[in-house]
C-alpha cells in the first residue's frame, strides 16, 4: 500500500512504522493521525498453540511468556536509543536515526504492551476490526480461546 501511495497511485494510506516515517522523510507523504493511537489497544501480535500442544509443552510455554514478558520490561525501561539500537537487524535499510523517532512514537502512543496478558477487551476489538473487514464472521468467546495462565504465572515470578 505504501508503495501505490508514493508511486501516485492512492491519496491515502495506513503504515506500520519505520514506513510511516519513510515516507515522510523521503518528502511522499505527512503522518495526520495515529490509528494506534486513536485506535485503542488492539492486540496485534499473537500467540497461539492447541490444547494437545500447551498440555505436552506446559514449560516450553511458560519459559517462552517469561522471556517475552522479560523483554517487554526492558522495552518499558529502556531508552529509545536501545530500543533503536535492539531493533536495527530487523530493519537493515532503516537508520539508526529513523528507528529512535520510531521507539519514541510508539512509548508515546503506548503501542508496546506492557505485559503479556491479552485482556479481554482488547480480543473484542480486534474481532471488531476483523469482522469489519470480512475476516471473521462472529466474535468467538474469549474464555474458550484465550487462557492467562502462563502471563499471570510471568508477571508474578519474573522480576
Amino acid at each position: 500500500m505504501a508503495g501505490a501511495f508514493a508511486a501516485g497511485e492512492a491519496d491515502y494510506t495506513t503504515a506500520f512504522e519505520p514506513t510511516a516515517t519513510q515516507l515522510v522523510k523521503e518528502g511522499a507523504g505527512y503522518i495526520v493521525a495515529s490509528v494506534g493511537k486513536d485506535a485503542g489497544e488492539i492486540p496485534f501480535t499473537c500467540y497461539s498453540a492447541t490444547k494437545s500442544y500447551m498440555d505436552k509443552n506446559s514449560d516450553l510455554i511458560q519459559r517462552f511468556t517469561n522471556a517475552l514478558y522479560k523483554g517487554q520490561k526492558w522495552v518499558q525501561q529502556a531508552s529509545d536509543e536501545e530500543v533503536a539500537k535492539a531493533m536495527q537487524p530487523f530493519f537493515e535499510d532503516t537508520s539508526l536515526e529513523d528507528l529512535i523517532v520510531v521507539a519514541q512514537k510508539y512509548k508515546e502512543i503506548d503501542a508496546w504492551s506492557s505485559d503479556p496478558l491479552l485482556k479481554e477487551d482488547s480480543l473484542n476489538r480486534l474481532m471488531d476490526v476483523m469482522i469489519e473487514g470480512g475476516e471473521l464472521n462472529d466474535k468467538v468467546p474469549y474464555d474458550s480461546v484465550v487462557t492467562t495462565t502462563y502471563a499471570e504465572k510471568a508477571i508474578k515470578n519474573v522480576k
